[in-house]
């Protein structure tokens, strides 16, 4: 997967990148859960540079992480959907939601972060990567 491209529910905010994607993670973090209106988020980590928007409606939430760093939450304020993150702690990426690609099949998730703050009923398969909070740098 070389290219990813996706939107909004509505349309009304569109992306692509073409970088091939870094890495997929879900996170459990409390504030993922509250942001998707889910017990975790899916996310694709592709490079900044090559990531592109295209939006007559996107907003943004300044939001603060556990280390104190900012977290840029980017929405589209017609239908809600939340788009993708700018992440202080990890300048160089977007971190795009899953769900709001064209295509989310390919996505299979290599790591899932803040297990510590996961819904009990949230089982994950044996043998995956999994860290209690964000892995070290």
């Amino acid at each position: 997967m070389n290219q990813i491209k996706g939107g909004c529910l509505c349309g009304s905010v569109r992306y692509e990148s073409s970088q091939a994607p870094a890495l997929s993670a879900v996170c459990h973090c409390s504030h993922c859960q509250k942001q998707s209106g889910s017990a975790f988020s899916t996310n694709v980590v592709v490079p900044a540079a090559g990531f592109e928007v295209a939006a007559r409606t996107l907003a943004t939430f300044y939001d603060t992480g556990e280390n104190g760093l900012s977290v840029k939450r980017h929405f589209c304020n017609q239908c809600g959907s939340p788009v993708y993150t700018e992440l202080e702690s990890n300048p160089g990426v977007v971190v795009v939601k899953a769900g709001t690609l064209d295509d989310p099949s390919w996505v299979q998730p290599h790591v899932h972060m803040w297990r510590g703050s996961a819904q009990p009923w949230v089982s994950v398969t044996e043998g995956t990567v999994c860290f209690e909070r964000n892995p070290e740098a």
